[in-house]
């Protein structure tokens, strides 16, 4: 009610010196503050409903498109929630809050004037009292048993009064809940955005990898046959232990940047696909690896990419902690999903943090929860299983649908 009341005297006043200044420059920002009245309501509204109804009401605004306050005056002037809320608040100010102080007033006005029988009487002096003005008691023992009567009856009428709280917040909810369209374009949009940044992710690991191997390793293969050209010469002692030393350590430095390439995107995920990159991986493997993996034809670019990090994170898991000595990678699509499961006989005790549990020293890190994280971003989920002694099972299991332009 106090929310109403002053609910009531902002809009009356917006409306009084705004219709009044409308010829002059400042009537217009407190007309335009008078259709935006809704928006703080609806807020304090959707927060108050969850003094009754625990399930929150999202926000229907969006988010303006550049920042600023022109931009948000006008995103939110194109929104049908802004007017939808005016219109609310309009209701709250004229019809709701009065009738919620009628319910209210009601029940205090009955109680209260039974309740305080005796206090009347006494201070009237003549001893009686009228009773809610319908009939008078004329005696003290009259007057407690009608006071009585009003304590009996005060949690018998608040029972009227959570029907009513609880109709006002079906009300409520009904008229400031976004519709459930505006919900699935909310949830679309964020759906498409979210595949927006992970083709964006892949195009710029894309990117790097292609500036290392045209740029860096096309220099340290240059560098490399210039120093071993250098030795040929067989220059004097100690310019030639010198080139010979330089010679290996550029030999290193090209293994090293060749192997951060493949790992940043192996071009035999790129040419042949998922079955094909997930064979190299086993082939270079520490652990013997079988891979029975069926997938048809080429999936999304993203999925691809995805699943095979997952599967080389749980091999790279497999050869650091598990002690295992065979691992079998199995998979398919069935239903428009891929499931791939990897499998070793190893001790068990992994866990979603990267290190088993059974070290206490370990650290733990965030390999395979980054995992988990980048298949949620597909839609996908892990799974993992690993009971102490083993085995473990990592599956996972994300969307694959077909993929026509590969992204």
């Amino acid at each position: 009610m106090p929310v109403g009341v002053v609910t009531l005297v902002a809009l009356l006043l917006l409306a009084g010196a705004g219709s009044a200044l409308a010829v002059l420059v400042i009537g217009v920002p407190l007309l335009l503050t008078l259709v935006l009245a809704g928006i703080p309501l609806a807020a304090l509204e959707r927060r108050r409903l969850r003094l009754i109804d625990p399930v929150p009401v999202l926000d229907p605004h969006r988010d303006p498109p550049e920042p600023g306050l022109a931009s948000w005056l006008r995103t939110r002037l194109q929104e049908r929630c802004t007017w939808a809320e005016l219109a609310y608040a309009l209701l709250f100010a004229f019809v709701l809050w009065p009738v919620e102080a009628l319910a209210v007033g009601t029940v205090l006005l009955v109680c209260g004037g039974l309740i305080g029988t005796p206090v009347m009487m006494a201070a009237g002096g003549d001893g009686e009292a009228r009773v809610l003005k319908l009939w008078l008691a004329d005696s003290w023992p009259e007057a407690f048993a009608v006071m009585l009567a009003g304590v009996v009856l005060l949690p018998l009428l608040i029972r009227p009064l959570a029907i009513v709280a609880r109709a006002r917040a079906v009300l409520t909810r009904a008229l400031l809940a976004p519709p459930d369209s505006a919900l699935d374009s909310r949830i679309a949009e964020l759906d498409r955005s979210r595949m927006r940044l992970v083709d964006a992710f892949e195009a710029e690991r894309r990117r790097i990898e292609r500036d290392l191997h045209d740029g860096a390793q096309q220099r340290l293969v240059a560098l490399s046959m210039t120093l071993g050209l250098a030795r040929l010469e067989k220059p004097a002692e100690p310019l030639g232990g010198l080139l010979a030393r330089a010679h290996e350590e550029a030999s290193v430095a090209l293994v090293e940047i060749r192997e951060l390439i493949h790992g940043i995107h192996p071009h035999v995920l790129t040419d042949r696909g998922l079955v094909a990159a997930v064979e190299d991986l086993a082939d270079r493997s520490p652990v013997p690896v079988e891979v029975r993996l069926t997938v048809p034809g080429r999936l999304l670019e993203a999925v691809e990419t995805a699943v095979y990090f997952a599967v080389s994170e749980a091999l790279a898991n497999v050869a650091k902690h598990s002690g295992a000595t065979r691992v079998t990678v199995t998979g398919g699509t069935a239903r428009g999903r891929l499931t791939v499961e990897v499998e070793d006989d190893g001790r068990g005790g992994a866990r979603l943090g990267g290190a088993p549990a059974r070290d206490e020293n370990a650290t733990g890190g965030t390999g395979l929860q980054g995992v988990a994280d980048r298949l949620s971003v597909l839609g996908g989920t892990l799974l993992l299983s690993s009971p102490p002694e083993g085995p473990t099972v990592f599956r996972l299991e994300v969307p694959c649908p077909p993929a026509r332009s590969r992204t």
